[in-house]
């Protein structure tokens, strides 16, 4: 078993994996360290310190620039695919958690004079990034990149 994941070890997917991962379980630790609970969708959630989204194609990224030179074609096309992401982590999915928080908000004054008869689940709040998440999940991302070894 062992000898599989050694002779099909990627280690672009295994850079990339590894900081979603270390994003995602940070994520969760500081969650838990700044609001005294435990949320376990902090663990597969978007939003939040640091972007996971970021760390993940940040990591990828610098793993190919490693792996097939940062003049490939294949650096650019990821390159171009990283900043796109980063993007829509900062714009568009920013802004969508922040259109979610301010209708969760209506919804409640609704819910609290007896007009909202719904029963639907709140929108999702934890979607986008501000610069400073995006910026700590870019530098997770290049760090694990550069440790974790290109082949084992």
């Amino acid at each position: 078993m062992i000898n599989y994941f050694v002779t099909n070890y990627n280690y672009i997917i295994a850079s990339a994996a590894a900081s979603w991962f270390l994003a995602q379980l940070i994520k969760t630790i500081l969650h838990w360290v700044i609001k005294r609970n435990f949320k376990p969708e902090r663990l597969i959630g978007s939003g939040g310190m640091p972007s996971s989204h970021s760390a993940f194609v940040s990591a990828a990224t610098i793993a190919t620039g490693r792996m097939c030179g940062i003049n490939s074609p294949i650096f650019a096309v990821i390159f171009v695919i990283a900043c796109v992401v980063i993007y829509d982590a900062m714009g568009v999915r920013r802004a969508a958690g922040k259109h979610a928080k301010e209708l969760n908000r209506i919804r409640e004054i609704f819910r609290k004079s007896g007009l909202d008869d719904t029963g639907s689940e709140p929108f999702q709040e934890f979607l986008g990034h501000n610069s400073a998440e995006v910026c700590a999940g870019v530098a997770l991302g290049i760090i694990v990149a550069v440790l974790i070894p290109t082949r084992i």
